[in-house]
């Protein structure tokens, strides 16, 4: 003997789903469809759920029908590997960072501020340690000239966002 197999929320919905076409059809009065319900609600398992049906036409025969799975709209043109879109010279995604803040920090925090900003710790860290000799802040001005003109990318070789 098989062991009785209990049934869920979603088949539970799906039950008087249909119990309720069935009461729009004028199959069943307003007292059954309650009545009717309230077992579908109670129910614990498949079999609990065959008697509600017993004396209704049904397309499935099976005990209920499983709620319709819920789609999530991806909008044309998305593409999940580059979320930000990608370079349309070299076709690479682009990056999570912003090319204009990273130059901007560069810019006016000349400590490496730009490049932690852009991931590259270790140059960020070598011109931070160099402020302290005055050297760190002429390079990080002109890194963030740099940044600002030409094509930085992230630790990932992602092109940054212009």
């Amino acid at each position: 003997m098989q062991p009785l197999l209990r049934i869920g929320h979603a088949e539970r919905e799906a039950a008087v789903r249909e119990l309720g076409e069935h009461y729009a059809a004028g199959r069943l009065d307003a007292a059954e469809y309650e009545e009717r319900t309230s077992a579908a609600y109670a129910a614990r398992t498949a079999e609990d759920l065959e008697p509600i049906f017993a004396d209704l036409p049904r397309e499935q025969p099976t005990v209920a029908l499983r709620a319709p799975a819920a789609t999530v709209a991806v909008p044309a043109g998305h593409d999940p590997d580059a979320p930000y879109g990608r370079d349309p010279v070299t076709g690479r995604p682009y990056s999570d960072r912003i090319k204009v803040i990273a130059a901007l920090l560069q810019l006016f925090l000349p400590f490496g501020t730009g490049r932690f900003y852009t991931g590259h710790t270790g140059i960020a860290i070598a011109q931070l340690v160099l402020v302290a000799f005055g050297v760190g802040v002429v390079w990080s001005f002109i890194d963030g000239i740099v940044l600002l003109a030409g094509d930085p990318t992230d630790p990932e070789g992602r092109p940054l966002r212009p």
